[in-house]
């Protein structure tokens, strides 16, 4: 059955904020002549990389997959995921502005990289965000869908 409250919750919404927001990222990085320049291909590594990884979560959790693996300690692989994700999202946002050139001979590559600059700067803030709440959750300091399955196994 689908938990409809964890999307409800802050990591919830904002796991659902970064699958849109990465991808809006790594599409408009895609939709340049990205292959010509090598900062873009780290950008399009680290969104690409992240999206997919943030719809694994999100499935995961939306399926409620992370109680029938109570094992695993989800708020600190959750925690962990979001501030390596942070950091290299950080990384890309300033490869991604600092090779945008304003002087591009083709007017379209020039917006779409600086659009994905942008998105990637607010992807990082999210990413955060959820830094800040998975901690939370790893600490026992709130209450939401990650630390759930903690009280019921623990």
């Amino acid at each position: 059955a689908l938990d409809g409250s964890f999307l409800l919750s802050p990591l919830g919404g904002l796991m659902c904020a970064q699958a849109v927001l990465g991808l809006l990222v790594w599409s408009l990085v895609a939709a340049t002549t990205y292959h010509l320049h090598a900062a873009y291909g780290w950008v399009m590594f680290v969104s690409l990389f992240f999206w997919i990884l943030t719809l694994l979560f999100l499935v995961t959790y939306l399926l409620q997959l992370h109680q029938k693996f109570y094992m695993i300690p989800w708020p600190l692989v959750l925690m962990i995921y979001n501030t390596v994700a942070t950091v290299l999202y950080l990384t890309a946002f300033v490869t991604c502005a600092a090779a945008v050139q304003p002087t591009s001979w083709r007017q379209w590559d020039y917006n779409r990289r600086a659009a994905a600059s942008f998105f990637a700067c607010v992807t990082m803030i999210t990413y955060g965000v959820s830094t800040f709440f998975s901690f939370r959750a790893w600490k026992g300091l709130g209450s939401n869908a990650a630390t759930s399955q903690v009280t019921d196994h623990a």
